[in-house]
């Protein structure tokens, strides 16, 4: 189960990600909000949580409902397979072998 921590840091990660989509600078978000362009990236970082009224703010400035600012399924399995897959490489970091295999296969694939 996610913290309060993870949780801000997903809700951040998916505004950010919204922003952007929709091809808004953090400052015009943040002008749009009424906000500083500082309270828009601690609120993006997970630094802060911001209040029921921004979060209307926020969906309304994005064009989105409230309820997609927090479908970040996505940036969590994001998270998660990253994670996974580090924490794979680690344990292999010492088979040179292993390593130019993976190395081989992200050639193909990036």
């Amino acid at each position: 189960m996610s913290n309060n921590r993870d949780i801000k840091k997903l809700l951040g990660s998916r505004i950010a990600k919204l922003r952007k989509t929709k091809g808004l600078s953090q400052e015009k978000l943040a002008e749009a909000l009424n906000i500083s362009s500082r309270s828009l990236s601690r609120i993006e970082t997970g630094a802060n949580y911001p209040l029921p009224e921004t979060l209307d703010k926020i969906a309304e400035a994005l064009k989105v409902r409230p309820k997609a600012l927090y479908d970040f399924d996505e940036e969590y399995n994001q998270n998660e397979l990253h994670k996974s897959v580090a924490n794979k490489i680690k344990l292999i970091k010492g088979d040179i072998e292993k390593l130019k295999i993976i190395d081989e296969i992200l050639n193909v694939i990036v």
